[in-house]
């Protein structure tokens, strides 16, 4: 289990400090930085996948034409949330970032509600804790928290058409990859695109978009490893660690505006998650 902890935990940690990673492009393109991380991860999952000779599911993706569809409703979910992710950090808004996925386990709740699960009365009330810390992040802004919800509600549906895919982490993610690529390759390719062409025009910048690949895949894959030997309490108390370190970067690092109003909405989704976590972890000991 230790290892286990250790492997999710560093998975976490490393998403926690992406947002350094980055503003280092922070004069690339949001979708010219996506189509790099999409190229790069592909071809660094290709590599994986070679050394370890693992090409048995490339048989059933093409057995079952409907493994291929619901990839490509999971690629555009990921898609979507690596876009607005990457805009939110370098537009300045890594805090409204860190929101959506301290929300997450919330919207999987009420994605598991949607599909016929029954909530527990905690359940409800962080749920309720949450709503009204989104409600009060909303009135006293005078706008909606849109990077927040639209991280959390693409990432809880990537988990919830993951949740029923039948291949594994390492396969999954390369399919998806893959089915991005086109997109990517068309928009780094194509004049007009919108692209600023950095790769290659300066060392460093060429450095930090070749390092996407295993940037992106490396921390999926630990937390892969880690999650298959531990309960999911224990991943569920773990997976704050990365929007908790997102949040610090955004304060003391960035520098942006939290307090008063905005630390109140928080404090009551922190209170919902609190309750949902506490109540998940209580529920996994004393059934055993």
């Amino acid at each position: 289990m230790l290892k286990g902890v250790a492997a999710a935990g560093t998975a976490f940690t490393l998403w926690g400090v992406f947002p350094a990673y980055l503003r280092l492009m922070q004069q690339v393109p949001p979708l010219e930085i996506l189509s790099h991380r999409v190229l790069w991860s592909a071809a660094f999952l290709l590599v994986v996948l070679g050394a370890r000779r693992q090409w048995d599911w490339l048989a059933e993706v093409r057995a079952r034409p409907r493994i291929a569809l619901s990839f490509v409703a999971s690629a555009a979910m990921l898609g979507t949330n690596w876009v607005v992710y990457i805009w939110s950090v370098n537009a300045g808004h890594v805090i409204d970032a860190s929101l959506g996925y301290f929300i997450t386990p919330l919207f999987n709740v009420l994605f598991g509600m949607a599909l016929g699960e029954r909530l527990r009365p905690v359940q409800w009330l962080s749920v309720l804790l949450a709503a009204g810390g989104v409600l009060w992040l909303t009135v006293s802004a005078g706008e909606l928290p849109w990077i927040g919800l639209v991280i959390a509600i693409t990432f809880s549906l990537y988990g919830v058409i993951r949740k029923t895919a039948t291949l594994g982490a390492l396969e999954g993610l390369s399919v998806e990859t893959l089915v991005m690529l086109p997109l990517a390759a068309a928009f780094l390719l194509l004049p007009g695109s919108g692209s600023s062409h950095a790769f290659g025009a300066e060392p460093g910048i060429t450095a930090l978009l070749l390092s996407a690949g295993p940037v992106t895949a490396v921390p999926l894959l630990l937390f892969a490893y880690g999650a298959r030997r531990i309960p999911l309490s224990v991943v569920g108390l773990l997976q704050y660690i990365g929007p908790s370190l997102q949040l610090m970067l955004g304060v003391w690092l960035y520098g942006e505006p939290f307090g008063g109003a905005r630390m109140l909405g928080f404090a009551l989704i922190w209170t919902g998650l609190a309750l949902y976590s506490v109540e998940g972890l209580w529920r996994h000991l004393t059934s055993r």
